[in-house]
């Protein structure tokens, strides 16, 4: 394997993390949103059900520190990439918020499954 499809298979799996992070994020919150309304509408006491959201605000907690961590790795393999001389892999939705409409297939409801475009030119 070269240099470029060994790191084009680490952008591929640190794109993975990254979205698996962010959908466990996503999933936990909903659920620590869920409790409460859950407990109002089993009328039951705010006693009950204080652990379990408990453990679901600190996985809250965990979770966007795991975050932080990926993002760190993230720049520290931008960095290596560099300075191998490798070529910038462009992973990921690429529209950014002022795209109107979407041009690259993004938006608020699209899916976090991984999008691996072609290795950019040197000449852009």
């Amino acid at each position: 394997m070269t240099h470029q499809t060994i790191s084009e298979a680490v952008a591929a799996r640190l794109h993975s993390a990254e979205a698996a992070i962010d959908t466990a994020l996503a999933e936990t919150a909903q659920l620590a949103a869920l409790l409460p309304v859950a407990r109002s509408e089993a009328y039951v006491s705010a006693v009950t059900g204080q652990k379990a959201f408990d453990g679901a605000a600190a996985s809250i907690g965990a979770l966007a520190e795991a975050r932080a961590r990926i993002v760190d790795t993230h720049n520290a393999l931008a960095a290596v990439a560099r300075k191998m001389g490798l070529d910038t892999l462009a992973v990921g939705i690429l529209d950014k918020p002022e795209d109107k409409p979407p041009v690259g297939g993004g938006g608020v409801h699209q899916s976090l499954a991984p999008e691996v475009n072609k290795t950019l030119s040197h000449s852009l």
